[in-house]
């Protein structure tokens, strides 16, 4: 499938039209999820009925945006008006919402077509798009491994061409780590950049929507259309929306002096030799590009794992205590009183990292535990702030790889959940901190497995992390190379 802007052009040169488009993805998607299971589900109807008003607009002789009937998947935690929203789990599987989130009502503004609703671990509880209570969706480049999580659906989507971009949520790396094991871009912006408005809520502190897309370019379009203020997100900034587009070059010499940062905390032990051999390769690159590297030190980096692991289930256990079966959710058909009903509604209507985290929530917010758990935890989240801040006193951007290693197999790690916590190593700080940032594919293993490149940028700085993506990927081919079944 062609980019964003290719698209764009053969749209307004009247080359294809939106309906022809959009019945090509809706044909591959027909194609490829009796493999894949990237969607939870396929909104044919809705997205070519999108496709039409794009071209009446188009024989109208009316300018279109750059979104305007391009194929977009949806991740199911997004509200979406009329249409079921499920998180993947029991407990919401006949919610429709009364309401669209701020992301796809603005995405509906500017004609983009939604293909469909994609699949995502449980509440976006996981890092493997397993956990999720319909399927689990596997990785294009090798289906018997994962996607990474809990955005895998959407990751695997804009890899195998079923939709151009998508939509994800990145609480801990939920953007990045799939971004990184199906060899697309993903973005998680600046808390605060894009608004929650209509995004079920993980952890709130931490959860943001970001994109997906095959290039740089794609993913820069794509956040430009969601960023901005929203006033019925508390946490919503008020800043100005820059084009991103703008700061696209293919080099970084042309303002001045880029300084780039490399996170000394993340290489060495628990590092796969072939990653860690592909982000050096990655860093000499943005070395000959212009940029000036030097090492940095962020000696509490290594602390985020644990600090996330006491923060978000305690977060989560306050956001999903509202799925009682009276409230929000689904509700056991038969209890005896009140109380039966509570436990079967929450026993069966969650899975079991759901229910694993609730419990670790739960017992770090419960009276003698707070102090000793999550207030700590809390006080760990400032110091690795602060050592990020101090970080960007002296350079613009931090490198360092997005996964200690490609895309496991599946149901390698289901059994051990600290395994699978681990996973998310180098992607969680990065959420604690409220930073942007930039997962891009950097290189391949010997299995063929895409291996992910993330750049770290200071608060509110997308536009340097795009520019030194899209640098980075206009001169190396990893972009180019796609899946094939």
């Amino acid at each position: 499938m062609a980019s964003i802007r290719e698209l764009h052009h053969q749209l307004v040169s009247k080359e294809r039209s939106a309906v022809e488009i959009t019945q090509e993805a809706l044909d591959r998607i027909q194609a490829l999820e009796p493999k894949l299971h990237s969607f939870l589900c396929v909104t044919a109807d809705q997205a070519l009925s999108q496709a039409r008003a794009v071209d009446a607009q188009i024989a109208d002789g009316s300018e279109i945006g750059l979104l305007a009937g391009i194929p977009i998947g949806i991740k199911d935690n997004m509200c979406t008006q009329g249409i079921r929203t499920t998180c993947a789990s029991r407990m919401l599987e006949d919610f429709v919402p009364p309401y669209s989130s701020t992301v796809t009502q603005k995405l509906a503004e500017a004609g983009a077509v939604m293909v469909g609703k994609t699949n995502l671990d449980e509440f976006a509880m996981g890092s493997s798009t397993e956990t999720s209570a319909y399927q689990a969706t596997a990785n294009p480049w090798d289906l018997s491994r994962v996607p990474g999580g809990s955005s895998g659906g959407s990751a695997a989507a804009v890899a195998s061409e079923e939709c151009t971009v998508a939509l994800g949520s990145d609480t801990g790396g939920s953007i990045r780590l799939p971004a990184s094991f199906c060899g697309v871009v993903g973005l998680k912006p600046t808390y605060g950049l894009v608004s929650r408005f209509g995004l079920v809520a993980f952890a709130s502190s931490l959860d943001q929507i970001g994109p997906f897309g095959r290039t740089v370019e794609d993913a820069a379009i794509l956040l430009g259309a969601i960023a901005g203020y929203d006033p019925k997100d508390s946490t919503s900034l008020n800043v100005k929306i820059p084009d991103y587009t703008q700061v696209l070059k293919q080099d970084l010499k042309s303002d001045g002096k880029l300084r780039i940062g490399v996170i000394q905390e993340t290489f060495g032990e628990g590092l796969d030799s072939v990653v860690e051999q592909a982000v050096i390769k990655a860093i000499a690159q943005l070395q000959s590009l212009g940029a000036e590297i030097q090492e940095i030190s962020c000696p509490r980096f290594r602390y985020g794992l644990p600090a996330y692991y006491i923060i978000a289930p305690s977060e989560a256990s306050a956001n999903l205590a509202r799925y009682d079966g009276v409230k929000y959710g689904w509700r056991a058909p038969e209890a005896e009183n009140l109380l039966s009903m509570y436990k079967h509604t929450r026993a069966t209507g969650f899975g079991a990292e759901v229910k694993r985290r609730i419990m670790v929530g739960t017992y770090t917010l419960s009276a003698g535990y707070y102090d000793a758990y999550y207030l700590k935890a809390q006080k760990v989240r400032t110091l690795i702030k602060q050592d990020f801040e101090r970080a960007f006193e002296q350079v613009d951007v931090l490198v360092c790889p997005t996964a200690p290693t490609t895309a496991f197999k599946a149901g390698e790690k289901t059994s051990d959940p600290l395994s699978m916590y681990l996973t998310d190593l180098m992607t969680i700080p990065v959420n604690l901190a409220g930073l942007p940032g930039l997962s891009l594919p950097c290189g391949f293993d010997e299995q063929g497995l895409p291996i992910g490149l993330q750049l770290i940028g200071n608060v509110l700085r997308e536009d340097r992390l795009l520019q030194v993506a899209y640098a980075y990927e206009q001169t190396t081919p990893w972009h180019q190379r796609v899946p094939s079944f």
